[in-house]
Parts: structure tokens; sequence; C-alpha cells
């Protein structure tokens, strides 16, 4: 116990000299962060390579106390080969980081890294989440799981790095609650994994926080995540159910529940999923007014909410299901209060039943197209258009095609009557009709008339129809020239009836 306390402070006392040493070489070295005024609002140019000297004490207050304390100097053979088989995978991370710190990496070169990482501690570490405790997952299963867990906490903890000092805090506090763990369970390797981080986390801190003179930068952040990834597995592998092997998750609650959040959020806007945003939980408590110390301290508060939970389950795990249901309600909580725009308006739209009705009519259009694609005729064409156009929110159709008239429905008498034209040549078109009164929404529209106009069009030009007294036939494409001559009088009296004039393009306008 002794030297595990030696281990903390010889971590913090090396982080605290480490660490402005790492920031003036950074400076000179042009490795800083340069304020823009939009998303990265600091006044000066602050350092940006602060995982290098998380890493360097890390590195250094391990290797002397494993050199220097005797019980932990017999424990090395055993140790060792566990240790030599985890460094290379979160080496690459840390590279990974480094380099997109200095010059810049795409999302999916960080990505690709993070996974041949992710593989390598599964692979030849043999950490990995292998089920729950008598049940194991089958290998794929285990590989895909673990896989996503990682990745997940890598790049959790790199999008929470918006403030300063959040995403050191966090880290410090989950390393806190897994150490807690491990000491209550007597695991002595997790113990001695966890230490030198924590001490490392805490001096830094003293540099970070609010007012930052250094920051993590993606070589920290994301070798924080990874680190914090493995651990929370080989926390969970001490749980003896399901549930008690969610404390990893709730330890980490707050930045996983960010990067679920934002790939929600960007999901329903339609957003790169990699893309950069100012929606994150920071971000929000920020635009209510909050200053940056103050938005630290509250996700400060909820990690250590979420350190007790996770504490909790694991040690009465009898209890476990009470503490996840507080932890999932504590949850749903926070993110309402957060008031996003995107999450209100899905939940009022699978309230009102309008995804069902989005959906119908997305149904509606497909078997419109196909019905379309089949039409042998042009009363077959009408038909495909009576078939859909109720569902859109209209209440009339009016059509000429092929030199003949069509229309169903009520197209005046009311006040307030909308009209949608699609042209479709110089005397063919569609105009649907619709009441200001209707209480059926009118969305979809616009893919309506593409729909009509792509499918129409086509149509038109592989069949002229003619009907006489005696019914249809068909004539072959060719112009008015190879029409019957009552047949180019129809379209002529078509193309200069009211309301049917040539037309150039797709309007909506008022009927009155």
């Amino acid at each position: 116990m002794h030297s595990l306390f030696f281990l903390a402070l010889i971590s913090v006392l090396l982080s605290l000299a480490l660490t402005p040493i790492v920031a003036t070489w950074s400076r000179r070295a042009g490795l800083v962060d340069h304020p823009d005024g939009r998303r990265k609002i600091h006044r000066l140019p602050i350092s940006r390579v602060g995982g290098i000297a998380i890493a360097l004490t890390y590195v250094v207050s391990s290797s002397l106390i494993l050199l220097m304390a005797p019980h932990y100097r017999a424990m090395l053979p055993e140790w060792m080969p566990g240790i030599l088989r985890i460094v290379p995978g979160v080496a690459l991370v840390f590279l990974v980081g480094l380099l997109d710190d200095i010059r810049g990496l795409r999302p999916w070169q960080k990505l690709l890294g993070q996974l041949v990482a992710s593989v390598w501690v599964i692979g030849f570490a043999h950490v990995a989440i292998n089920g729950v405790r008598g049940s194991h997952f089958p290998s794929w299963l285990s590989v895909v799981i673990t896989v996503v867990w990682l990745l997940a906490c890598t790049n959790a903890v790199n999008l929470i790095d918006g403030v300063d000092g959040l995403a050191s805090g966090i880290g410090f506090f989950a390393t806190c609650t897994t150490l807690a763990a491990a000491m209550l369970r007597g695991n002595e390797p997790l113990m001695f994994a966890t230490i030198p981080l924590a001490g490392a986390l805490l001096g830094f801190l003293r540099y970070n926080f609010n007012p930052a003179s250094i920051f993590l930068g993606d070589c920290g952040s994301l070798t924080l995540g990874f680190l914090l990834g493995i651990l929370a597995i080989l926390w969970g592998q001490m749980s003896a159910t399901f549930l008690g092997m969610t404390a990893p998750l709730m330890a980490l609650a707050v930045p996983l529940l960010d990067t679920t959040l934002a790939i929600a959020r960007r999901f329903l806007r339609q957003q790169p999923i990699f893309g950069a945003d100012r929606g994150h939980v920071h971000h929000r408590l920020l635009a209510r007014g909050l200053g940056p110390r103050a938005v630290t301290l509250i996700l400060y508060g909820v990690c250590t909410f979420g350190a007790a939970l996770s504490l909790a389950g694991s040690t009465w795990e009898n209890y476990s299901g009470l503490v996840l249901l507080l932890f999932c309600v504590a949850a749903w909580i926070g993110v309402h209060k957060l008031d996003y725009v995107e999450f209100g308006e899905a939940g009022r739209m699978l309230r009102q039943g309008i995804f069902r009705r989005l959906l119908n009519r997305q149904l509606s259009l497909q078997g419109f197209r196909r019905q379309l694609a089949m039409a042998p005729s042009v009363e077959a064409c009408w038909l495909a258009v009576l078939s859909v156009y109720r569902g859109f929110g209209f209440v009339a159709v009016r059509a000429s095609l092929g030199g003949e008239r069509f229309s169903d429905g009520v197209e005046s008498g009311s006040q307030g009557m909308w009209r949608l034209s699609i042209p479709l040549g110089a005397s063919d078109f569609v105009e649907f009709y619709r009441t200001s009164e209707s209480r059926i929404p009118c969305s979809g529209a616009d893919e309506l008339a593409d729909a009509i106009t792509r499918g129409m069009s086509d149509k038109m030009r592989q069949f002229q129809v003619a009907i006489d007294m005696r019914g249809r036939r068909v004539m072959p494409a060719g112009g008015d020239h190879a029409r019957p001559a009552h047949v180019q009088k129809a379209a002529a009296a078509a193309a200069a009836g009211g309301g049917n004039q040539p037309r150039t393009g797709t309007t909506l306008s008022r009927w009155i």
C-alpha cells in the first residue's frame, strides 16, 4: 500500500514538473491552438500537445516504481508480458493523435488507426469483453463488442474536450472510480495501472483548468479515452452479473452520452457524423449563460454522481438493477433539461404518427412509380395518379395527357384553394388542388411532382394516345404530323384552353 501511495505522489509531482516544460517546448515548436472566434474562443495561442506530458508521466512513474519497490520488482516477470502486449496499441493511438495535432488527419484516418490499435489489444493482449460471468459470447461477437466499446470511449473523451479542464477532469474521476473498484476487489494489477494515470491527470489539471495554459490535444484525449476503455474492460471482468458490468459505463456516462447525442443529432439533421458543431452538452450549458468554470464544475458533479452509482452497482450487485434504473432516469431528465430541438421534434412526430404517415407516403410513391412504369396507356397513367394524390393532402386533380382531358374531385367552390401545376410538355400537364382547410399535411408534394415529371414524361415519349368514339389506340411517336387531324385539333384546343397554356416549370399558386 505504501508503494501505491508513493506511485501516486511520484505521478503528481512528475506531471506538475513536466507539463509546463512540454507547454514551453510546444509553443516554441509552433504546436499551439490558435483562437478563431467561433469554436476556439480562447484569447491567446495555447499549447495543444498536453498528452505528451501525461504519457511521459505515466511511463516514467510506472517504470520508477517497478524498479524501486521490491514487491513490484518481484512481480515484474509476471506483469511484463501483459504490459508489453498492451503498450503497442496504446502507443499507436497516441501517435495517431500526435500526427493529428501536428499536421492534421482526416476522420477516417484517425478511425483506422484506432481500429488497428483495438484489434491489437484484443488479439495480442487478450483484453476483450468475453461475456457475462458463466456464459461467453462467440468469438466474433466478443471482438465486435470490444472494438465498438474501445472506439466509443476513445472518441467520446475526444469529443467532450471542448472546455478547459473538462476532458482531463472527467478522465480523472473515471480513473479514480476504477481505482476505487479495484481496491474494493483487491485487484492489485488494476490498481497499479490506474494510479499513475490518476496522478498524471491531477497534476495536469493544475495547468489545464480554466484559464488553461495547455490543452490535451488529440494525442492526450484519444489516448486517455483508449486507456479508460481498456481499464473499464478489466473492471467489468471483475463483475459477476450483466448489470454489474454496466458500472464502467456509468463511470464514463458524460462523454459516452454526449457522443451518443451527437451522433443522433447529426443523423436527424442529415449532417456528417464526424463533423464539428456547437451542440455538445458543454455547448448547451454555455448557451444558457454559464461560464466555462461553472460548466466544468457542473459536469464534474454529474461525473461524481455517475461514479457513485457505478461503485454502488459494482459493490452491491443484488441491487444493481435498481441502481441502473436510477441512472437511466437521471440520464433522461438530464437530456430533457438540455432541451435539444431535434429530439423534441422527433418525439412529437412519433406521438402524432407523422413517421408512419411519411413511411406510408414513401410506400405510396414507390407503388406509384411501379404502376406508372407498367402503364400501357394514358388511361392507366391517369389511374396511377388517382391512386396516390389524396394521400398527399390534395382534394382534386385534373390533367391533359395526349390530347385527352381528365379530372377528379372538386376544383372550385372553396375559397383559398391552392394549385400545384406540373408541366409535361407543350400541352400536357397535371394539376393538383388543395384547400386551406385540409387537415392532412401536404408534405412530400415535391417528391410526388418529381415522380410524375419523370415518369409521365417518359411515358408521353413512348406513346401518343388518341381517344375517339371507338375507344383507344396507340400511335407511333413522331410529332403532330404523325397524329390524325382530329387528334391534332384536340391538342391545339387543349393548348389554347383556359389555364392550359404551355408551362415552363412546376408552380404552386393560389386558386381563387
